[in-house]
């Protein structure tokens, strides 16, 4: 009796298993649940690198039909938030990216191995072999950004109209680009959660305004409820995201109202 029972656990375990393999990454072109960012952040500023060339491809990106940020209607709300805390420092949010679909990644792991194809070195990867960067994960087959909670921004000073000098350049690929590389001493009154503060890396490449400059950007997101990525500045996540197993496939182009 206990022989037959625990093989009908184990059936039981197996076909949930493969139920939620079946059902996780699935990939889906409705964008229903979707929103032009900028119908959500009016403020926001887009300077969408991956419809234009200057980009580590250095042409335009597969599936960027029009020079607009899209993200899910939850994500764009949290957004709108953080924008309206960050005006109230005198700033605005700048849009390298948001929601990206599944052809864009796969144009960047075509681009990946195809070693010889390297026009944009000097500006995004100057220390690194191409031929690292998917083995190191700089490039992958799956993005955060396909689930459409993700985006990619910077902080534009509305005083000096100017981008926030945040010490390194968007979509750099390098040790340069984790948030808190610097041992320089943050500003007085400037805090930085634990996490971050473990993560100090032996570097004197970010002044002490630089780093402080990512902090600001970084605590405004975590304040509403964005979760920031280890590796990229830039680069945040919505932490309840309303699609986490699924990838999307449908073109970057504005949505109707």
């Amino acid at each position: 009796m206990k022989k037959m029972f625990f093989c009908m656990l184990a059936a039981t375990l197996l076909l949930s298993c493969r139920a939620k393999v079946e059902t996780k990454n699935a990939a889906t072109d409705d964008n229903s649940q979707f929103v032009t960012l900028t119908d959500a952040v009016p403020d926001a500023i887009l300077e969408i690198r991956y419809f234009g060339t200057y980009n580590f491809v250095g042409t335009r990106i597969d599936g960027y039909e029009e020079p607009t940020a899209l993200l899910t209607r939850v994500a764009a709300d949290s957004l709108r938030a953080v924008s309206d805390d960050v005006k109230a420092l005198g700033y605005r949010l700048k849009i390298y990216d948001a929601y990206r679909p599944q052809k864009a990644v796969d144009h960047f792991v075509r681009w990946s191995k195809d070693i010889g194809d390297t026009l944009m070195k000097r500006y995004f990867y100057p220390d690194l072999d191409k031929s690292v960067l998917f083995p190191q994960e700089y490039i992958c087959e799956r993005s955060g950004h396909t689930r459409g909670s993700t985006v990619d921004l910077t902080l534009f000073d509305m005083k000096t109209e100017k981008e926030l000098d945040m010490g390194g350049t968007f979509d750099w690929f390098g040790h340069e680009s984790h948030p808190v590389f610097c041992t320089k001493p943050l500003a007085e009154g400037q805090e930085v959660e634990k996490t971050a503060k473990l993560e100090y890396m032996q570097s004197d490449s970010l002044s002490a305004e630089q780093f402080n400059n990512r902090m600001v950007l970084r605590q405004a997101m975590m304040r509403h409820g964005f979760k920031p990525m280890r590796t990229e500045w830039w680069h945040f996540t919505l932490a309840d995201e309303p699609f986490p197993d699924t990838y999307f496939t449908f073109p970057v182009r504005q949505i109707a109202k």
